[in-house]
């Protein structure tokens, strides 16, 4: 048996992503002018802060990324496409209409240096630390 600290922010993010999983099932995908959240994926490397953000079908010139005030807000918009007759729709399942999302910055990147690139349907933004905040090794004596 592992032993795991208790910490209540886990349980409150838990319970956040929960909730937003609940209410993105109840607002009935596929609405023409509705929001959606798309799916994000955050991990951290000894030197940077990587936020992967699923987008599929959006092009990146519809995508914007900006830092601000230590905030990084992904944004855009999925086009309801109207080429198929109502009449032939058996089923819409996903989501369209604008999309944010925003995530508060550790003080320890550098947003001077941030990049975005889009791939397959999935953004990635990549957030540099700077350089006081990069582990560094110590020789010892």
């Amino acid at each position: 048996m592992t032993l795991v600290r208790w910490s209540p922010f886990r349980e409150l993010e838990e319970m956040q992503r929960n909730l937003s999983r609940i209410l993105d099932d109840a607002s009935f995908g596929g609405t023409e002018t509705g929001q959606w959240l798309p799916a994000v994926d955050i991990r951290e490397t000894d030197d940077a802060l990587l936020v992967e953000a699923e987008l599929p079908g959006i092009d990146k010139k519809d995508v914007n990324v900006e830092v601000k005030d230590g905030v990084l807000t992904i944004s855009g918009e999925r086009k309801f496409e109207k080429d198929v007759k109502e009449e032939n729709v058996h089923r819409i399942e996903r989501s369209y209409g604008r999309f944010v999302r925003s995530f508060s910055l550790p003080t320890n990147v550098d947003t001077d240096k941030v990049e975005a690139t889009m791939k397959d349907g999935v953004l990635s933004v990549r957030l540099p630390k700077k350089e006081s905040a990069k582990p560094k090794a110590i020789t010892v004596k």
